[in-house]
């Protein structure tokens, strides 16, 4: 069973912690030297072989991060698909749904508070081509779906999809996703999850959730490279999708007036992707796996209570993040100063936080929530020396 990880060999296999005090995991995490490695090595393979030669000396390989992304979401290998972001998985599976008959006139769709603009507006999108309409689910007084005001939702007219965010990107609040699938399943209403903020720091399980659908970056926690995303479609509620963007490997061409889809979730996938980049992902989730999520979890939660604690100790610095189970992102406010500002000032002395806007989770970021906020969110690899250093340039910004 994997142990307490070893920072300091992290850090050394790392490059970047050389030279950055990177807190914006949430954003863009550090890959490990391994993970660049495979990727510039499948680049030099393609410059001197040809791209369809070197992917097909790669395929044994592909299929290996295949079968290690359905072990990191505790998923069947079909059940699985590479994509190029967090946002196309969602697309694929939203408008295959849609396409398929899942969302019909008049329905309603129900989303939480939480919800990221690029989940929200393919909802609109979809309210759009079949005059569904959306309904949001209220939250409880410390942020988290109400699961009281879900249920009394579910049993009132007809729905077809309940949708809930994992955990915000513009605070660090952890939705409890399990009991929003058992409401589900009782309702036998579709569910999925936006698992961008999640997969790649906290133990992920789409059994246990009771999803039919979980979307995810590599970019972010997972400490992949940008351009690659995973989804997970469970097999028979993958033959209820038509999704859009068909091509020879999600489908096939029987004559000149008809075709048949791939069976699962195959049909999903799309004929062309970043080879290098997908095996690059494979390198970070193999990492990840080997380091565990649930040692993964205890070291990142464990650095973002020390960095909320240290700043809530700075008189006049508001921490947004509230709730009871909270994760890696920490989310704050500097009296007198701009969140850009903040962020501007910290990536001056070579620490990188990030800034939360209220359009990109326009649900939530009300008032009195803020417009925006200074988001830090620290991986396993940082210390708590680099979260001492955000913390002293908070007090000076604060003027304490």
């Amino acid at each position: 069973m994997p142990g307490p990880i070893d920072v300091d060999a992290q850090r050394a296999a790392t490059p970047g912690c050389t030279t950055v005090n990177h807190l914006n995991n949430a954003g863009a995490a550090l890959p490990t030297r391994a993970t660049v490695d495979a990727m510039v090595g499948h680049l030099q393979l393609e410059a001197q072989r040809g791209g369809y030669e070197a992917q097909a000396l790669a395929v044994q390989r592909l299929a290996a991060v295949r079968r290690s992304a359905a072990r990191l979401l505790g998923a069947g290998q079909h059940e699985i698909v590479l994509t190029g972001s967090d946002t196309q998985s969602w697309t694929k599976a939203l408008w295959g749904f849609a396409l398929g008959g899942g969302i019909g006139s008049g329905e309603r769709l129900l989303v939480d508070r939480m919800a990221y603009d690029s989940h929200y507006l393919g909802l609109l999108q979809i309210c759009e081509l079949t005059g569904a309409h959306i309904e949001v689910v209220e939250s409880t007084p410390v942020g988290t779906i109400d699961l009281t005001a879900l249920a009394e939702q579910l049993s009132t007219g007809a729905c077809a999809l309940v949708t809930v965010t994992h955990v915000g990107s513009h605070r660090g609040l952890i939705n409890p996703v399990e009991a929003v699938g058992a409401l589900c399943r009782e309702a036998e209403v579709a569910y999925f999850v936006d698992a961008c903020q999640s997969v790649g720091q906290l133990p992920m399980d789409v059994v246990a959730i009771g999803c039919q659908v979980a979307t995810a970056t590599g970019r972010k926690w997972l400490r992949g490279p940008r351009g690659t995303g995973l989804l997970y479609v469970e097999n028979d509620f993958a033959e209820r999708l038509r999704p859009t963007g068909i091509g020879g490997t999600s489908a096939v061409w029987d004559d000149p007036s008809s075709y048949h889809l791939a069976p699962g979730a195959d049909r999903l996938a799309e004929f062309e992707g970043p080879i290098a980049a997908q095996l690059g992902l494979g390198l970070a989730i193999d990492h990840a796996l080997a380091l565990g999520l649930e040692s993964i979890a205890g070291r990142v939660t464990s650095l973002a209570e020390h960095l909320r604690r240290s700043l809530l100790d700075i008189e006049g610095i508001v921490v947004h993040d509230g709730g009871h189970r909270r994760c890696g992102i920490v989310t704050f406010s500097v009296p007198g100063m701009s969140a850009i500002d903040t962020a501007r000032v910290a990536s001056a002395v070579g620490i990188n936080v990030s800034v939360s806007r209220s359009a990109t989770a326009r649900l939530d970021m009300v008032d009195p929530f803020p417009q925006s906020v200074v988001r830090a969110s620290p991986h396993y690899y940082n210390t708590e020396d680099e979260l001492e250093r955000l913390v002293e340039l908070v007090r000076r910004l604060a003027g304490t």
